[in-house]
C-alpha cells in the first residue's frame, strides 16, 4: 500500500484562500478544507488549532497576493494611476478575496492612516512625489485621496453595485490625482 500524501501547512492555506475565492471567507472551517484537501479534519487540526488562525494565514497569504498584483504596472504608466487601477481590478476579479481583505475585520496591521508612515509604502510614495513635485506631507494626503477614492470604487464594484468600465475609472482616478495633487501644491505655496 503506497504511503498517505503529506499534508503541508502551506497546502492546507492554499486550499483556505480557494475556498475564499469560490464561497467567501465564511467558507472556510475544518471540513471545507479537508475537503478541498481530500482528506480528514486531522491534518488541518494538527497545523491550525483554531478556525480563526487558519483565517488569519489565509489572510496573509491573499495580502501577499493582493500586494504582488498591486505593483504589476506597465513601465509606461503613472505608477500612481497604476496602482490604483490594480487595485479596484483586484475587486473586479476577485471579489471574495477583496472582501476578505477589506471588509472581513481579519486585517491584523495597521489602519489606512497608520500604513501611509509605514516603511512598505515609502517606495510608493517616492514615485509619487517626484510625480506631483510636493512634499512628503502634502504626497501622503494626496495618497490619502487616491486611494480612498480607488477604495470607494473597488468596493462598490465588489460588492456588485457597478459595471467595471475601466476607461471612466482610469479618468476619474486621473481627475483624483491630478486634483489632490493641485490642492497639495497651492497649500505649500501658501
Amino acid at each position: 500500500m503506497p504511503p498517505k500524501a503529506k499534508i503541508t501547512k502551506s497546502m492546507i492555506i492554499n486550499a483556505a484562500v480557494e475556498i475564499v475565492r469560490r464561497d467567501g471567507f465564511e467558507g472556510i472551517n475544518a471540513r471545507t478544507v479537508a475537503g478541498q484537501l481530500g482528506c480528514s479534519t486531522q491534518p488541518v487540526m494538527y497545523h491550525f488549532t483554531t478556525v480563526d488562525s487558519l483565517k488569519q494565514a489565509a489572510y496573509a497569504q491573499a495580502d501577499q497576493m493582493h500586494s504582488k498584483y498591486l505593483m504589476d504596472i506597465p513601465d509606461d504608466q503613472n505608477p500612481v494611476l497604476g496602482i490604483g487601477l490594480n487595485y479596484i481590478r483586484f475587486a473586479v476579479e476577485e471579489p471574495r478575496l477583496f472582501r476578505f481583505l477589506f471588509q472581513s475585520g481579519y486585517a491584523a496591521g495597521n489602519s489606512l492612516l497608520e500604513m501611509m508612515d509605514s516603511q512598505e509604502l515609502l517606495p510608493v510614495l517616492t514615485v509619487m512625489r517626484e510625480g506631483a513635485g510636493v512634499s512628503m506631507e502634502k504626497t501622503r494626503q494626496v495618497f490619502l485621496t487616491v486611494a480612498m477614492f480607488a477604495h470607494g470604487y473597488a468596493s462598490i464594484i465588489a460588492s456588485n453595485g457597478l459595471a467595471y468600465d475601466e476607461e471612466l475609472i482610469a479618468e476619474h482616478l486621473e481627475y483624483a490625482w491630478n486634483g489632490a495633487v493641485l490642492a497639495a501644491g497651492q497649500e505649500d505655496t501658501e
